[in-house]
C-alpha cells in the first residue's frame, strides 16, 4: 500500500548496486539510456550481496516522495534527481519494476554527462539490462554544441542511439517557432558513440528553412572526434589568372599516427591535385606537401613538393631536414603555396648542452628570382661547428675552444666574372677551416665599475678555387685582446620606477695580416647593438677586423610603475684607418662609423615600438633604418613597419630601397571582424601586395571572404587578383568548435 505522508518533503537516499540487480540508472542514462543498477541504502541488503559496494558505486537519489510497492517496485516522485559517478539525472517520476525488468521515467527528463553532453526527453522506457530503450521527444546536445532533436530515440546495444524524424543544428534556437540559420533534417539518424560518428538517411540541408542540398546518405564525425575520414570544409576561390575554382579537401587517417589529405582544386583555367601527408613517429615527425597542376598559362604539368622533418637521435642529438622542389619559378606564388624567392634543401644534426655546442649541416639553394641564376650563386653549402667551454680553477674565468669548417660551391665553371651585375666571379668555390681559443673574465671594480677582459688567438685556413683574380689559399694567425668597461647607474624613484644609465666602452686590438684570398662570405655586414662591443663585426671568419678599434656607447632604460617602459642604445666605433672590406651601407667602412641608434617603447595598453638605424653624421642622412610599431587591444591589432636601405653597389643594390608594410585586424562586433595588409615599395613608387579579409560568425557558422592582389614581381611577372570564400558549419569536428561563441536569446 502506498503510504500517504501528512506533508510534502524531500527525501534523500544513498543507493548501492547490491540489492536491486538492475536499479536506477543515472550512469548509463546520460549516455542516452544505458543504466547501472542501484539499491536503496535504507533497505537491508540481501545476505548474498555482502558489502562489496564501493564509494564510487554509491549513488544519490533525491525526490519529494520515495517509496516501494509490492516489495519489487521502487517509485520516486516529484523533482527527482539522481547523481552517479558525475552524471546527473532529473525527472518528475521514476518507476523501476524489478520483476518485469523495466524502468519508466516521466519528464521533463534531463541527463547531464560529466563531459557536458545533455539529453532531454518527455518520457522514457527501458528494458531489462538497460542497454535498449525508447525516449519520446528526445533532444541530445553533444559536447555542449551540436543539438539533435527527434520525435523518438532508441538505445540499441549500449552503443548506438537511433533517432527518427530528426533536426540537427548547432545554432541556438530561441522560441518555439524560430528557424535556425541552418539545419540538417533527416528521416533517421544513428549516433555511434564508440566510433563517434553520426549517420544520416535521406538528409536535407536547410538554410533558413529552405532546402538547399539533398543527401541519400551522409556521415559526419561528432564534435568530440578530431580525426575522422571524410570531407573537410570546401574553399571557393576566384583568380584573375586561374578563374573561378573550388577546393574540396578529403581527409584520410592511416592509423593513429599518420594521415593523408587529398584536395582536388578545379577552376576554369586549371586542374590541380594537392596532397598532404603527415606521420608522427616516437622520436619525430615528417610532413609532405605536394601538388600537380595543368593550366592554360603553362605548357605541360606544373608541380611542387615540400618535405619537412624533425627527429630526436641518440645521445641528445637532433636531426632537422627539408626538401623543396618546383617545376617553374611562378608556380608557388601563383597558386598561393609560398611567397619564397628561393628554395632551400637542407639537413642539420645538432646537439646543445650547458658547456658544449655542435651543429653540422648541408644546404642546397635554388633561386626563383628572374634576374638570378643558380649557376653563379653559392648553391651547395656545408658547415660544421663545434664549441666547448671550460672553467679552469688555476686562472679563473672561462676558456672556450671553437672550431668551424665551411665550404660552398657554385655550379658554374667560369673563373672570371660573367655578364651578371653582381661582379662576382661566376664559378668561385670556397673552403675554410677556422679554430679559436679564447679566455674571458669579468671583475667588479670600486664605484660599481664592471670590467671585462678577453684574449684569444685564431687560426684560419682559406682555399679558393675557380677564381682567376684571387690567391688560391691563405693561412692566417690572428691574436686579439679586448678590454671592456661598463658603469651601470641605477636610480629608483617613487612608486617603484627605475632608471638605468650605463656607459659602455671597449678597446680592442687584433694582430696579423688580412688574407689575400677573395672575400666571399663577409660581403654584407650588420652593425647593431648586438655587436657594438665585439672583436670583429664581420659575419664570417674569412675576414676579421685588424688593428686597434675603440667603441663607445650609452644604454638607457626606464621602467614606470604605471605600466610603460622605454629603452635607448647609442654607439659608435673608431679605428685608425678606413676598412674597404666593409660596405658603405654597413656604416663601418670609414675610420669613424655611422652613429648607431636603437630604441624601444612599450605601454601596458598594448603599444610597442622598436627601431634601429645608422645615421651618417657627415651627410646628416640615414644609411639604414628598420622600425616597427604595433598596437594591440582586445578588439584591435594594428602594425606598421618601415625599411630603408641606401644604394650600395658592393651589396648589388644600385638604387635606394625602401618600403612600408601595414597589417592589422579589428573586431567590430562579436559577429563581424576584418583583417588586411598592404606593402608599398617607395623606391619604385608602386604597391607590391595587398589583401583584405572579412569574417562573419555566430555560434553555428563562420564565413570568411578574402581579396588579395599580387602585383608584378621577380617571381610573378603578371599581376593577379584572388578572391576566396570559406564557409564553416560549427559544431562538427571539421568545422571548428561552437562552444567559445555564445549569445543570449534576447540579443543576436
Amino acid at each position: 500500500m502506498k503510504p500517504v505522508p501528512s506533508r510534502r518533503f524531500r527525501q534523500s537516499l544513498r543507493l548501492r548496486p547490491a540489492a536491486f540487480s538492475a536499479g536506477i540508472a543515472a550512469a548509463w542514462l546520460a549516455a542516452c539510456l544505458a543504466v547501472t543498477p542501484l539499491h536503496a541504502q535504507t533497505l537491508p541488503p540481501p545476505a548474498s550481496a555482502g558489502s562489496a559496494a564501493t564509494v564510487q558505486d554509491t549513488a544519490l537519489l533525491v525526490a519529494d516522495i520515495v517509496y516501494v510497492e509490492a516489495d519489487s517496485i521502487l517509485v520516486a516522485e516529484g523533482n527527482v534527481e539522481a547523481i552517479y559517478q558525475g552524471r546527473r539525472l532529473t525527472a518528475q517520476r521514476i518507476v523501476f519494476d524489478q520483476e518485469a525488468g523495466t524502468l519508466s521515467l516521466d519528464g521533463p527528463i534531463r541527463i547531464v554527462e560529466p563531459n557536458g553532453d545533455v539529453l532531454t526527453a518527455t518520457s522514457a522506457t527501458l528494458d531489462d539490462g538497460f542497454r535498449n530503450g525508447i525516449l519520446a521527444g528526445a533532444r541530445i546536445v553533444l559536447d555542449e554544441q551540436l543539438q539533435l532533436a527527434a520525435v523518438e530515440a532508441r538505445r540499441l546495444g549500449g552503443r548506438y542511439t537511433q533517432l527518427s524524424k530528426v533536426a540537427v543544428t548547432s545554432c541556438q534556437v530561441c522560441g518555439r517557432n524560430q528557424t535556425p540559420l541552418w539545419q540538417i533534417r533527416a528521416a533517421r539518424v544513428v549516433h555511434d558513440e564508440e566510433a563517434r560518428q553520426i549517420y544520416f538517411d535521406n538528409a536535407t540541408f536547410h538554410v533558413l528553412n529552405v532546402p538547399v542540398l539533398y543527401f541519400p546518405q551522409l556521415r559526419i564525425p561528432d564534435p568530440t572526434l578530431t580525426r575522422a575520414r571524410g570531407f573537410l570544409p570546401p574553399e571557393f576561390r576566384t583568380s584573375s589568372l586561374l578563374g573561378f575554382g573550388i577546393k574540396v579537401p578529403y581527409f584520410i587517417p592511416l592509423g593513429a599516427h599518420q594521415d593523408v589529405t587529398v584536395t582536388p582544386y578545379l577552376s576554369t583555367e586549371s586542374s590541380t591535385l594537392e596532397l598532404r601527408y603527415r606521420r608522427a613517429f616516437r622520436y619525430g615527425d615528417i610532413e609532405v606537401n605536394t601538388a600537380a597542376s595543368r593550366d592554360s598559362l603553362f605548357d605541360g604539368i606544373r608541380a611542387y613538393a615540400f618535405v619537412d622533418g624533425s627527429f630526436d637521435l641518440p645521445r641528445d642529438y637532433k636531426l632537422n631536414f627539408g626538401l623543396q622542389s618546383v617545376s617553374d619559378e611562378a608556380y608557388l606564388d601563383l597558386y598561393g603555396y609560398s611567397s619564397a624567392d628561393r628554395l632551400r634543401n637542407f639537413a642539420t644534426v645538432s646537439r646543445y648542452s650547458r658547456d658544449t655546442a655542435f651543429a653540422a649541416g648541408v644546404d642546397y639553394y635554388e633561386s626563383l628570382r628572374d634576374e638570378d641564376t643558380t649557376e653563379t650563386r653559392p648553391s651547395a653549402i656545408l658547415d660544421v661547428d663545434f664549441e666547448r667551454r671550460f672553467f679552469p680553477r688555476a686562472i679563473g674565468g672561462e676558456l672556450r675552444l671553437s672550431t668551424e669548417a665551411h665550404t660552398h660551391y657554385r655550379p658554374s665553371d667560369r673563373d672570371t666574372d660573367g655578364d651578371d651585375a653582381d661582379s662576382v666571379v661566376d664559378g668561385r668555390d670556397v673552403s675554410r677551416l677556422s679554430a679559436t681559443l679564447s679566455w674571458r673574465d669579468r671583475y667588479t671594480l670600486p664605484a660599481g665599475l664592471r670590467a671585462g677582459l678577453l684574449g684569444q688567438i685564431s687560426a684560419d685556413h682559406i682555399r679558393i678555387e675557380q677564381d682567376a683574380f684571387s690567391e688560391p689559399e691563405a693561412n692566417v694567425l690572428t691574436p686579439a685582446a679586448a678590454l671592456e668597461l661598463r658603469w651601470p647607474w641605477l636610480r629608483r624613484g617613487p612608486g617603484g620606477s627605475a632608471t638605468l644609465v650605463e656607459p659602455l666602452a671597449q678597446i680592442a686590438w687584433s694582430g696579423g695580416d688580412r688574407p689575400t684570398t677573395a672575400a666571399d662570405e663577409s660581403t654584407r655586414q650588420e652593425f647593431d647593438e648586438g655587436n657594438l662591443l665585439s672583436l670583429s663585426r664581420f659575419p664570417a671568419t674569412d675576414r676579421r677586423e685588424r688593428g686597434r678599434v675603440t667603441a663607445l656607447g650609452l644604454r638607457w632604460h626606464h621602467r614606470n610603475p604605471i605600466g610603460w617602459q622605454a629603452g635607448l642604445t647609442m654607439g659608435q666605433v673608431w679605428r685608425a684607418d678606413d676598412d674597404a672590406a666593409f660596405t658603405r651601407s654597413s656604416g663601418l667602412g670609414f675610420s669613424t662609423s655611422d652613429l648607431l641608434i636603437a630604441s624601444h617603447f612599450e605601454t601596458r595598453g598594448g603599444f610597442l615600438f622598436t627601431g634601429r638605424g645608422l645615421l651618417d653624421i657627415d651627410d646628416r642622412a640615414w644609411t639604414k633604418v628598420e622600425a616597427r610599431a604595433e598596437w594591440e587591444t582586445t578588439r584591435m591589432d594594428l602594425g606598421a613597419a618601415y625599411l630603408l636601405l641606401r644604394a650600395d653597389p658592393d651589396e648589388d643594390r644600385s638604387d635606394t630601397q625602401s618600403e612600408w608594410t601595414v597589417d592589422g585586424s579589428y573586431i567590430f562586433t562579436p559577429q563581424w571582424s576584418a583583417d588586411g595588409f598592404w606593402r608599398y615599395d617607395l623606391g619604385d613608387n608602386r604597391s607590391d601586395r595587398a589583401g583584405l579579409g572579412v569574417t562573419w560568425q555566430n555560434e553555428c557558422v563562420s564565413a570568411e571572404i578574402s581579396v588579395s592582389r599580387r602585383f608584378a614581381s621577380s617571381t610573378n611577372l603578371e599581376p593577379s587578383t584572388d578572391i576566396g570564400l570559406t564557409v564553416l558549419l560549427k559544431g562538427f569536428s571539421t568545422g571548428g568548435s561552437a562552444k567559445e561563441y555564445r549569445r543570449t536569446c534576447s540579443s543576436f
